[in-house]
C-alpha cells in the first residue's frame, strides 16, 4: 500500500483494487477563513483526480470542496459513499456530475475488485459533523490495514481492530472549532481556555492511537490556517500555549514525549510506502524539521500568494437587496415552530449583532425567541447567546440559502460570542438544521435518546456507563478528580454529588456516591485496569 499526502484531511491511498483519493481540500473555505496548511495548490490535482475511488468523509468544507472536486476530480470516479440519514452528501456529489456509487452500509465490509476491501463507518449524531461524520477502514491484498479516522470520534475502534491488525491509522490532533478564540474573555481567561482544549485534543487522540495499537501513526486533519490579517492571530506561530491549532510537528514530537516513536508526518506531497513489516517515508522537503522551524515565513508567503483571492471572495459576500429580518422570519420561523425537542433545550433567547462591513458599528440586532418562537428585532432583554458578526455574511447566507451556518459563519471565526451560563449544544445543533429534513432528523434523534441502565465504577463513584452527551463508553473515556467526570471524547463534565452538568445545560448523569447502592435492577460494572 502507497500513501501520498495531499493536505489537510487529503490522501492519495493506491492498493491492488486501484485508487482512492479521500478528501480532496484545496480551496479556501468558511468565508475565506481557513486554508489547508501546508500550502497544497501546487499539487497535480488533474493526475490525482483520475483516481478509481473518491471518498469524502462528510460535508465539512475542509473536506467537500466542490469547487476542486467540479475542476478537477473525474466524474466517473466511483464514490465510496458513507450510510448517512440525509442524502446531501449524495445529491451534492451528483450535482458536480459524479454518477457512479457504491452506497456502503455502515460498518460492513465491501469486497472490491482486485483483492482490497474497505469499511465505512458512518457517524449520524445530530452533533458528528454536518449531520455525519465516518471513518474508512481499508484492508489491500497484502494484508497491510489503514484507518483513516480524519475528523471522526468513535466510541469504540473495536469495529475496525476486530479485522486484524492496524498498519496506519490516520486522526486528527489539532482544533477545528471557534472556542475559545471568539468568546468574549479576558486574554489570561481565554488563555487558560484555549490550552485546557489544546490538552483535551491530544489527550483524546492518544487515546484513539493507544486503542488502535496502528504501527504507524499519521496526524492529519489539521491544523488549518488563517492568512486574512483580521484572523492571522489564530496561527501557532506566537509561542502560545492557549493556541488550539497546533502543527503536526509539534504534536508529533509531543507523541514521542508520550512513548509513541511510530509517527509520520505527512505533508502534501509526502509518500509512504507500507508493508506488513516496514515503512518507507520520503518528503517533498530536504529537511522537515527546518521547514517547520521557517513555518511563519511559510505562511507570510502564502498569505502573500492568496492576497487575490481573499479580495475576490469578500467581494461576492454583500447582499443589500436582501431584507434580513424579512427573510430569516420567512424561513426560519417556520422551522422553530417545528423544533419541539431543540427550542425546549435551548430555553431562551439568541441575539445577533450585525455591523457595517470592516467594523464594529452595530446597525441592527435580532432575536431568535426560542420560547415564542419567533423572530423578532431586539428588544432589550437578555439573552442565553449573543453573536456579533458582519451583516454581510448573514446577508451571504441567506442569499447562497444556505442551511448549516456551524458549517459556514461559525467555522470561519468571523464572529464575536458571548453567553450566559453554560455551554448549550442545542443552539449549535439548530443552526445546523436550516432544513427540515436536517431538523425532522435531529429532532427524532434527540426525541429517541434514553439514559442506559448499565453503571460502571470510576474512583469509587458508581455511574451510568454511558455518557450522556454523545453516549461515549465512560469505562474507556471517563476519567474521576475530586468528585469530578471528565468525558475525554469531548471534554464535558459533570459534578458526580449532583449529577448535573457542568458543561451545558441539561445532559445529567446517573451517579451514586461511594457506599451508596445503585437502584434496585440496574447493573453494575467495574473498570478493568
Amino acid at each position: 500500500m502507497r500513501i501520498t499526502g495531499t493536505g489537510h484531511a487529503s490522501m492519495f491511498i493506491e492498493t491492488a483494487s486501484g485508487s482512492i483519493l479521500c478528501d480532496p481540500w484545496v480551496n479556501p473555505s468558511y468565508f475565506a477563513s481557513w486554508f489547508p496548511f501546508p500550502d497544497n495548490s501546487s499539487l497535480d490535482w488533474d493526475t490525482l483526480g483520475n483516481c478509481d475511488y473518491l471518498y469524502v468523509s462528510h460535508l465539512h468544507r475542509d473536506h467537500f470542496d466542490a469547487e476542486n472536486l467540479a475542476g478537477h476530480i473525474n466524474k466517473d470516479t466511483t464514490v465510496l459513499l458513507p450510510e448517512y440519514p440525509t442524502n446531501e452528501l449524495e445529491a451534492e456529489l451528483r450535482a458536480l456530475g459524479f454518477h457512479k456509487f457504491i452506497k456502503t452500509v455502515s460498518e460492513e465490509i465491501v469486497d472490491l475488485p482486485g483483492g482490497a476491501r474497505i469499511m465505512i463507518q458512518a457517524l449520524t449524531s445530530p452533533t458528528d459533523g454536518p449531520i455525519g461524520d465516518s471513518s474508512l477502514w481499508v484492508e489491500d491484498a497484502d494484508g497491510v490495514r489503514l484507518l483513516n479516522q480524519n475528523d471522526a470520534r468513535p466510541t469504540d475502534l473495536t469495529v475496525f481492530t476486530q479485522h486484524g491488525h492496524l498498519h496506519a491509522h490516520l486522526l486528527q490532533f489539532a482544533g477545528a472549532i471557534w472556542y475559545p478564540m471568539v468568546y468574549e474573555l479576558p486574554d489570561n481567561a481565554k488563555r487558560a481556555f484555549g490550552k485546557q482544549k489544546r490538552e483535551r485534543q491530544f489527550d483524546r487522540s492518544l487515546r484513539y492511537i493507544n486503542d488502535a495499537k496502528a504501527s504507524w501513526t499519521f496526524p492529519i486533519a489539521g491544523p488549518p490556517c488563517f492568512l486574512d490579517d483580521k484572523l492571522w492571530e489564530f496561527n501557532d506561530i506566537f509561542g502560545d500555549e492557549g493556541n488550539i491549532f497546533p502543527d503536526q510537528l509539534t504534536y508529533a514530537d509531543w507523541l514521542s514525549e508520550q512513548g509513541h516513536d511510530n509517527n509520520v508526518v505527512l505533508m502534501p506531497g509526502t509518500v509512504a510506502e507500507l508493508t506488513q513489516e516496514d515503512i518507507s517515508v520520503t518528503h517533498p522537503v530536504a529537511d522537515l524539521r527546518e521547514w517547520f522551524a521557517n513555518k511563519k515565513q511559510h505562511l507570510e508567503d502564502y498569505r502573500d500568494r492568496q492576497q487575490g483571492r481573499l479580495a475576490q471572495e469578500k467581494a461576492s459576500w454583500s447582499h443589500p437587496e436582501i431584507d434580513v429580518l424579512a427573510t430569516l422570519r420567512e424561513r426560519i420561523e417556520p422551522l422553530m415552530a417545528e423544533a419541539e425537542q431543540i427550542c425546549a433545550g435551548i430555553g431562551g433567547s439568541v441575539r445577533f449583532d450585525l455591523t457595517e462591513a470592516d467594523s464594529d458599528e452595530i446597525i441592527e440586532s435580532i432575536l431568535f425567541d426560542f420560547v415564542e418562537r419567533a423572530i423578532i428585532p431586539d428588544d432589550g432583554r437578555k439573552v442565553r447567546y449573543r453573536f456579533r458578526t458582519e451583516r454581510r455574511l448573514i446577508e451571504h447566507l441567506l442569499h447562497i440559502n444556505e442551511v448549516d451556518w456551524v458549517n459556514s459563519l461559525f467555522l470561519s471565526c468571523r464572529f464575536t460570542a458571548a453567553r450566559i451560563g453554560q455551554y448549550n449544544e442545542y443552539v449549535y445543533t439548530f443552526f445546523k438544521c436550516l432544513s427540515s429534513e436536517r431538523l425532522q432528523y435531529a429532532e427524532g434523534w434527540y426525541a429517541e435518546q434514553r439514559p442506559d441502565e448499565e453503571n460502571v465504577v470510576l474512583d469509587g463513584w458508581t455511574i451510568q456507563r454511558r455518557c450522556p452527551h454523545l453516549k461515549a463508553d465512560l469505562s474507556v473515556f471517563g476519567k474521576v478528580e475530586d468528585g469530578v467526570l471528565t468525558c475525554q471524547m469531548h471534554g464535558w463534565k459533570w459534578n458526580l454529588k449532583s449529577g448535573k452538568c457542568m458543561t451545558s445545560v441539561g445532559h445529567d448523569i446517573r451517579s451514586f456516591a461511594p457506599g451508596e447502592a445503585p437502584c434496585e435492577g440496574e447493573q453494575e460494572t467495574a473498570r478493568g485496569e
